[in-house]
């Protein structure tokens, strides 16, 4: 790879560039950097995954209004944060002159080996707790998308659907090709957003305006977590640096337009859902979850319809994502490739078989599972580690270019959040 440097004067301050989307085409050497578009759908890809589906269950408590006010308020947390892992990103790609560099990798630089480490420990956590929760929550909607069909009732054992579902998609990735998973995942991409809009078109005829009028906002609080699963995407933060280029402009956009339009997404979603109930299911105490109440045909066949197949398919995508992100973390680690089918066995093996078996012995764990990763891995992956990364360059640099306002006062209140959010939990228990 071509890497080409140039540097400007703003105000007596230097500024380094990277372009790294360079090609040769004949005697030319063309300049193809990435668009603000293309950076601002990944965001926004990496953004709605499954998390969506947990959200009316914890938000059920304290009602429309009330989430809404903390969901926006949870997403200018994210928002800061992601913007925090962007400066730190392109400030270690100015100094070690490197075209791209991985989180991990720039958590390195910033912060040592045991910062590192930390971040490797919270990364490996959030993968395989998310995974647990997808294969248990898909299991689920398998097997009772299976016996709706064969119009019989699902007797079989919960771990049946876990393992079926891991072994479907597991067995998929395993066996396909880069190309045929891609074109496979954006068809399932398809299927999720059409799903969605449909839902959303169905639902909205469904909303009852009395349901806007309950209001509790003392329950609030034990929804944090998962709208921290919900609205997390920062792990592609220096991916999107790359894809511009250090570019701070482009990547602000970037963050902030791709993160805003799932947060409009959620708002709607979450809106719809909690009107399309009835009465007895938000103010009663046996019903927890009521996408499973829709699903079930609480609001309608087809309303529930469309609630699976979107469920199911949110699952499988976000399946698919952090498969990859074990995958690459374990090959990093071990060195290997994944060129041959039995070189991808023991890897496909470390991924999959712990979040079986986890899975198998406790299936109802979907929302404990979401629950651990919002309140430790997220807060420290995406709260903690992002603001003592920038408080540390900060220091090393005379001149940096600052995402966010408002100095060491921002980065204390990040850090103290996160840090309120875990001590929260660990005194609860």
């Amino acid at each position: 790879m071509t890497t080409i440097k140039t540097a400007f004067q703003t105000h007596q301050e230097e500024v380094t560039r990277l372009f790294s989307h360079l090609q040769v085409e004949g005697n030319k050497l063309t300049h193809q950097p990435g668009s603000v578009l293309g950076s601002t759908a990944l965001v926004a890809g990496t953004t709605v995954g499954a998390g969506i589906l947990a959200l009316p269950a914890v938000t059920l408590p304290s009602g429309i209004i009330p989430s809404t006010v903390l969901l926006i308020a949870v997403w200018l947390y994210t928002l800061v944060a992601g913007l925090l892992i962007a400066e730190v990103s392109i400030n270690t790609m100015r100094l070690a002159g490197r075209p791209s560099v991985s989180l991990l990798a720039m958590i390195e630089t910033a912060l040592g080996l045991n910062g590192a480490r930390m971040a490797g420990a919270a990364y490996l956590l959030l993968h395989y707790a998310l995974l647990v929760a997808y294969i248990t929550q898909g299991g689920e909607i398998l097997m009772s998308a299976v016996s709706h069909l064969w119009g019989v009732q699902n007797s079989l054992p919960s771990w049946i659907g876990t393992t079926a579902f891991t072994l479907l998609f597991g067995s998929i990735m395993y066996l396909g090709r880069g190309k045929f998973i891609e074109k496979l995942n954006n068809f399932l991409v398809g299927i999720v957003l059409a799903s969605f809009l449909g839902l959303l078109l169905l639902g909205f005829t469904q909303v009852k305006g009395v349901h806007l009028l309950f209001q509790n906002w003392s329950a609030l609080s034990t929804a944090i977590p998962v709208m921290l699963v919900a609205l997390f995407y920062h792990n592609i933060v220096p991916v999107v640096v790359t894809q511009l280029e250090g570019d701070s402009r482009k990547v602000r956009q970037s963050i902030i337009i791709g993160s805003a339009i799932p947060l409009l997404m959620f708002l709607a979603w979450n809106a719809v859902i909690l009107g399309s109930v009835s009465s007895e299911m938000i103010y009663g105490k046996t019903i927890f979850d009521p996408i499973q109440v829709l699903r079930a045909g609480g609001g309608g066949e087809l309303l529930g319809v469309l609630v699976s197949i979107f469920s199911e398919f949110a699952i499988a995508t976000s399946f698919i994502g952090f498969v990859y992100g074990l995958l690459d973390f374990f090959q990093d680690i071990f060195a290997t490739t994944q060129n041959k089918p039995a070189s991808r066995l023991p890897l496909y093996s470390l991924v999959l078989l712990p979040p079986i078996g986890l899975g198998a012995v406790n299936p109802s764990i979907f929302f404990t599972a979401l629950d651990f990763t919002g309140t430790f891995s997220i807060s420290i992956l995406g709260g903690i580690i992002p603001a003592l990364a920038t408080w540390k360059q900060r220091q090393q640099l005379q001149h940096s270019n600052h995402f966010v306002p408002g100095g060491k006062l921002t980065l204390i209140l990040m850090i103290g959040i996160a840090l309120g959010i875990i001590l929260k939990e660990i005194f609860a228990v």
